[in-house]
């Protein structure tokens, strides 16, 4: 006989919080801190098993038709758009759904495909499209019945840099222009650098951070992860005074470089014949905020 072993665990822990209208929200956390569970407790998707949630004066588990036209979420992992269509079959589909009228379909359409440079893609299906050019078809179909509230969770996940800049510059544009309020979560640094004006990290379910981006102390977020290959391991010992070697092993290792330190660090890489590769990258966000807040983290 095979019995089943359940752990009861909880995802979401009392937390609580408030955004204002126009907010651009940095949501951030490690994988299974409760960020998901929350953008689908705000937009409805599951309902919290305490307490109280209030968007734009909705209660989201209820569902209305007047909080769900106000509301829209993209997930960078789950498409929202038909996969064996082109998108613009998709964009007339939502058009009925939301009960856009033809003028206004076609003004913002114009518009959101100008921004991302798509037109030439709206009549490929769009499981024959790369990644970043399907992540600009489902930011399209998230905005065109004008929603007041964005959720993102993840939206550039796995594109390549100019991607995610072209992303991040029409997220500045619609939050700026358009005064769509905004949460996004992710795990690159640089995307919340680049729009986020208030910040909301949570851990294990529970809020640890809900301030400023400026806030934050400047060397927290003032460094950069920089790998390197070598033939001889006894190498790395030169490298050692520029930063902290936090991974290693007998062919590579993984240094914290502070920016200011980055040249000299490879400079030093360049002049000796003992490295072979060096790779540099943005410190992971979680990795930021476990060292800054580690107190509050236990």
């Amino acid at each position: 006989m095979i019995a089943r072993k359940y752990v009861k665990k909880i995802a979401v822990d009392n937390i609580s919080f408030s955004i204002d209208e126009g907010d651009f929200i940095g949501f951030i956390g490690p994988n299974g801190a409760g960020k998901t569970t929350t953008i689908k407790m705000l937009s409805g998707i599951i309902h919290p098993s305490a307490g109280d949630i209030k968007v734009m004066g909705f209660t989201p588990k209820k569902l209305q038709n007047s909080f769900k036209k106000q509301f829209a979420i993209t997930m960078g992992q789950k498409n929202q758009l038909w996969w064996d269509i082109p998108a613009l079959d998709s964009f007339h589909l939502l058009k009925e759904i939301y009960e856009i009228s033809d003028q206004d379909f076609n003004n913002i359409l114009e518009e959101l495909i100008d921004l991302l440079d798509a037109k030439h893609i709206l009549n490929v299906p769009l499981r024959n499209l790369s990644l970043g050019e399907r992540m600009k078809m489902e930011l399209i179909g998230s905005l065109l019945h004008s929603p007041r509230v964005l959720f993102l969770d993840e939206p550039t996940i796995g594109l390549d840099a100019p991607s995610r800049r072209k992303i991040r510059e029409f997220l500045k544009y619609i939050n700026n222009d358009k005064k769509i309020t905004i949460i996004l979560t992710s795990h690159y640094l640089e995307d919340i650098e680049a729009l986020c004006n208030k910040i909301i990290a949570i851990n294990k379910g529970r809020v640890i951070y809900n301030g400023a981006l400026k806030a934050i102390p400047t060397d927290a977020l003032n460094y950069k992860q920089v790998s390197v290959s070598f033939d001889n391991k006894n190498a790395i010992k030169t490298l050692e005074s520029y930063g902290k070697c936090i991974e290693e092993t007998s062919s590579s290792a993984k240094f914290l470089i502070n920016k200011d330190d980055l040249k000299n660090f490879g400079k030093e890489v360049f002049t000796s014949n003992n490295f072979y590769d060096i790779n540099i990258e943005e410190v992971p966000i979680d990795d930021t905020f476990e060292n800054l807040f580690r107190n509050e983290r236990s």
